[in-house]
């Protein structure tokens, strides 16, 4: 069975943070030619994998995350990109509620400014507890899982996305809507 970790690790590389060390070329919306990502996979693993192998990885991962799309004769990484601006999706409705995974020591911060997208370009949220309490376990410090107010938070104006199944995004969360612990 092929390695799909190792394809998916690749393919962020490729899509997130060195498009053009391959020789690809980004566009706006972080999409490359699917023909030339190919090709490099093909260049970096001879034989190793098949076009199906790609669909698998882009269909998501035994957790159900999905990090890669593809439209038409295009491919891109859903999250993380370094050398793309913004990635623009259209606005959705969010369920009642939604969780974020983050570690204890986070939480004054988040007190006072609520949930912000830090580096990346959106907050990250998921419908999945479970999914959000592994996210947040990859973290060495003593995690928690908050609770987002997420409907309450849209009737009061917040802007959610919806790329995949289980994740939404927004730019930010404020405190009022985060079901927080006890100082």
């Amino acid at each position: 069975m092929a390695d799909l970790v190792r394809l998916s690790k690749f393919l962020a590389v490729v899509l997130r943070h060195q498009a053009a060390e391959f020789g690809l070329t980004l566009d706006h919306e972080g999409y490359a030619d699917l023909g030339a990502v190919w090709a490099q996979i093909e260049k970096r693993f001879p034989g190793r994998y098949i076009r199906a192998d790609l669909d698998l990885v882009v269909a998501g991962d035994a957790t159900g995350k999905k990090r890669y799309e593809i439209a038409g004769d295009r491919i891109r990484a859903l999250y993380g990109h370094s050398a793309v601006t913004r990635i623009e999706y259209p606005p959705a409705e969010p369920p009642e509620t939604l969780y974020h995974g983050t570690t204890r020591a986070a939480l004054d911060s988040i007190r006072r400014e609520g949930l912000n997208s830090q580096a990346r370009q959106y907050v990250h949220l998921t419908t999945n507890r479970a999914l959000a309490a592994r996210v947040a376990d990859r973290r060495r410090d003593e995690t928690i899982l908050l609770t987002i107010r997420a409907r309450e938070a849209h009737q009061a104006g917040v802007a959610f996305y919806h790329p995949e199944a289980e994740h939404y995004l927004a730019d930010a969360i404020p405190p009022r809507f985060i079901d927080l612990p006890p100082a």
